[in-house]
């Protein structure tokens, strides 16, 4: 039997009858909407729903997409994203801000067809090690081939948590060769202990002071150790001249996260903190990007000896400019909270703030 929230006609976007591709809100809305559209296509193959049973088809077709290609996991052979053609009612006519193309990934499916495979990526993205696997593969191929065909303006790249994860990383992969996607990520996980959850904002601080500075400490110890032969003392004194968030600073994906959401919440505090540490001045900026720059939990693993556990260096989540929208309307639990539909609701408290890397 088939979830309310699968059916487009009762939980769809109904407000939304014409959409405005210069509205940030409806670009949000439709990106939200083709991201379900990816869930519900894989939910109708697991459940064989075909023809008039498949429920995917409106989620798409309402916005007047086109799903043009699945994307497929070699593994588990589950449909994880896709690949939409915008189809404009009027052909002749130029729809300003209409994207040509988007590419969507869908998060974890809680399902016995998909729910192994979609952990074991989870986990990947906690070992920081989900460059790695052969969905990231496949799903980098498909944004570096439209990219090169249709150029970067063109075409979207969206995703929820896992999928989320999946855009992010393929967007600062394309970001670091100076081509720039326009990238709308629901739910990014951000692996670290919830702080944003800690109600007294000092110790919030605190922690993440703290954080900041064993990180950047270990980092340092690791860099000069690495440093041994002299031929590597020269590569590593460059290493730490260089900014490598400097490549990534002009691109500025729109990340959407919920308080209520302990996977993604802590963004939130990220963006803040950075901006407190540039405040403190006496180089605590120059920590901070330092500790941005590494996995704390990977650098502990390294520093004790423990090889291949957890990977060092920048972790997925890390990004250096972005315009944060936060939902701050009140979620009754986490899964309301972690949901894709709340980002097409038009009842929402959202608020917007662009951080910029200097």
């Amino acid at each position: 039997m088939a979830s309310d929230r699968e059916e487009f006609n009762l939980c769809g976007p109904s407000h939304l009858t014409t959409v405005d591709w210069g509205n940030e809100d409806h670009q949000r809305c439709v990106a939200a909407c083709l991201v379900q559209g990816i869930y519900i296509v894989e939910r109708d193959r697991q459940l064989k729903r075909e023809g008039s049973e498949a429920l995917a088809l409106p989620w798409w077709e309402s916005f007047n997409f086109k799903l043009i290609r699945h994307l497929k996991d070699d593994a588990d052979f589950s449909i994880f994203g896709g690949i939409y053609e915008y189809k404009s009612p009027q052909p002749e006519s130029v729809e300003s801000g209409a994207p040509r193309y988007v590419i969507a990934f869908r998060g974890t499916l809680t399902k016995a067809d998909s729910i192994t495979r979609d952990i074991e990526l989870d986990i990947h993205i906690i070992r920081n090690g989900l460059h790695r696997t052969s969905r990231f593969e496949i799903a980098m191929q498909a944004v570096k081939s439209m990219a090169d065909s249709v150029g970067a303006s063109s075409f979207w790249l969206t995703g929820h948590s896992l999928g989320a994860a999946m855009a992010l990383l393929a967007g600062k992969t394309m970001a670091k060769t100076g081509v720039y996607i326009n990238s709308l990520l629901f739910n990014p996980p951000f692996v670290s202990p919830p702080i944003e959850r800690i109600a007294n904002e000092k110790v919030r601080h605190g922690i993440r002071f703290a954080g900041s500075l064993i990180t950047a400490g270990l980092a340092l110890s690791r860099t000069i150790k690495q440093a041994q032969q002299p031929q590597q003392q020269q590569l590593q004194l460059q290493n730490l001249s260089e900014d490598p968030l400097e490549a990534l600073s002009s691109w500025l994906p729109n990340i959407h996260v919920n308080p209520g959401d302990h996977l993604c919440s802590e963004y939130i505090g990220f963006f803040e903190h950075r901006g407190t540490m540039e405040q403190i001045g006496y180089g605590a900026g120059i920590v901070e990007r330092m500790a941005m720059q590494h996995s704390l939990g990977g650098l502990l693993m390294d520093a004790m000896g423990v090889s291949n556990a957890v990977e060092v260096e920048e972790p997925v989540h890390v990004i250096p400019s972005a315009n944060l929208i936060v939902n701050k309307t009140n979620s009754e639990d986490y899964k309301e909270a972690h949901g894709i539909h709340q980002w097409w609701r038009e009842d929402q408290d959202l608020s917007s703030h662009i951080y910029m890397y200097k």
